[in-house]
């Protein structure tokens, strides 16, 4: 496969990747034996999905690193098969497949392809973070490689808190977005919302997609924040939305706020109920982030029932740690808010 920007062949995939917000969705393990509670994880991928939130499996929410290769298997045909019974034929999953080696990589990316994953997402290798923090060529060459030999588009993902304190810088991935047509996309856990904005503007340039096309003709370019903070004023930068763990907690309430950026962008009478939902949502994020992942599961069990704990070395949530994040006000405002929404759905 050509590796510049002037790759015209095209495949198209029956679940294309549309702009929007997608959940990265956490692993349930049974409370005893800490294997996998496919009962409640199925349940939740269609939680999500009834909301318009679609599925990212096996990332840093899903405890990736500490899932095998088989178990990742089985959740991909868990959540395909969960989305097809429940009439969610065309929504799609991205799976995590990065590891420390290249070889790896490729080895889990073939092997979500064959499970099922639409799109896979990579973070840069993090182990030997030392010897790859500077050098800019390894980084650039490793996901040259991934996008050149997957059998599935591919996201990169920007996290430098769980990549050593790798950070791709602005200028690398909109060089990799024009000369890899099998990337269809970046998430941006960096937080940092001028390189979003940048990257964001140069694949909205009009000759972005016939100079640079993809691979896949459904599988866009999608420049996405790792957090749903700045969702609103992403959407003023040309970005096309979030992937984002508050997902799983507040799916409706998500959705809802991506539709409003969307039609603010329209309609600018309605912003101030964008904003509205946009300060609710931030504060929220910004108070249940701290808690991660075991906060974040807390939570789900909280709410709807299901969520348990963290593999170990993980640790549960402490309980009075995880009574002040339910009764937090930024909390409480954000399951209100999602309660509300969830209820004038239903009715």
């Amino acid at each position: 496969m050509a590796v510049n920007g002037h790759h015209t062949t095209s495949t198209s995939s029956s679940r294309p990747l549309k702009a929007g917000v997608f959940a990265p969705i956490p692993t349930i393990f049974l409370a005893e034996t800490e294997e996998l509670d496919l009962q409640s994880f199925e349940a939740h991928i269609v939680r999500c999905a009834n909301a318009g939130v679609a599925p990212l499996i096996a990332g840093s929410m899903g405890e990736a690193a500490h899932l095998s290769h088989a178990e990742r298997r089985t959740l991909i045909l868990a959540a395909r098969t969960a989305l097809d019974n429940a009439g969610f034929h065309g929504t799609p999953i991205i799976v995590g497949t990065g590891a420390s080696s290249l070889r790896e990589t490729l080895e889990l990316t073939n092997e979500a392809a064959a499970a099922g994953a639409d799109y896979s997402i990579v973070i840069s290798p993090g182990y030997f973070a030392g010897a790859l923090i500077n050098d800019r060529a390894a980084l650039k060459a490793f996901f040259v490689e991934v996008s050149a030999k997957s059998p599935i588009p591919v996201m990169i993902y920007n996290y430098p808190g769980a990549s050593g304190g790798i950070d791709l810088d602005s200028d690398l991935i909109t060089e990799l977005a024009q000369e890899c047509p099998n990337t269809c996309g970046v998430k941006l856990t960096c937080g940092n919302v001028g390189k979003l904005t940048r990257i964001a503007d140069a694949v909205a340039d009009p000759a972005f997609s016939s100079v640079y096309p993809r691979k896949n003709s459904e599988a866009p370019f999608l420049v996405l924040g790792g957090f749903i903070d700045f969702l609103v004023p992403s959407a003023f930068a040309n970005a096309h939305g979030a992937i984002t763990g508050l997902a799983n907690v507040a799916p409706h309430a998500i959705s809802q706020l991506f539709k409003l950026a969307e039609a603010a962008k329209m309609d600018l009478s309605v912003l101030p109920e964008a904003q509205r939902l946009q300060g609710i949502i931030a504060r929220a994020d910004f108070t249940i982030a701290k808690a991660s992942i075991a906060g974040t599961k807390f939570l789900l069990e909280k709410m709807y029932g299901y969520g348990g704990v963290p593999r170990k070395p993980l640790s549960p949530t402490n309980p009075t740690v995880a009574k002040a994040l339910w009764d937090h006000p930024h909390t409480q405002a954000l399951v209100q808010l999602e309660r509300e929404l969830a209820g004038k759905k239903r009715a």
